[in-house]
């Protein structure tokens, strides 16, 4: 009898305890050309963001303001906002670009949500 009560508790411990954030990876991908480097999660990868942001200068992609503070799990508002495919030289990725408040961000575009802010 106390072997049963100590596994449903060790059971119901395990299961109120919030799991551990998997940490994101670095997958290489290559399509024909050099390869890219994603984060597991679709992000843009470290090593990429500096390129990025260079492409978003040249493309002059014009800045959103919006009143709420940018971060992960924002949602952009539904009008107002513009949304560009990434390019594949930066990795597939399912997420779509905008600039918001002079930080680049990537937004899943069903959600309107921020997933990153590449830095």
């Amino acid at each position: 009898m106390r072997n049963r009560i100590l596994t449903v508790a060790a059971v119901a411990a395990a299961i109120t305890v919030p799991p551990v954030a998997a940490q994101a990876q670095t997958v290489g991908v290559t399509r024909g050309g050099p390869p890219v480097a994603v984060e597991s999660d679709g992000g843009i990868a470290v090593e990429q963001r500096p390129a990025f942001r260079e492409y978003i200068v040249r493309e002059r992609v014009p800045d959103y303001t919006i009143p709420d503070r940018v971060a992960v799990g924002t949602v952009l508002p539904e009008a107002g906002v513009t949304y560009y495919d990434v390019p594949q030289r930066f990795g597939a990725t399912p997420y779509r670009y905008t600039v918001v408040n002079g930080e680049t961000v990537l937004v899943e575009p069903r959600s309107r949500r921020i997933v990153q802010v590449i830095d």
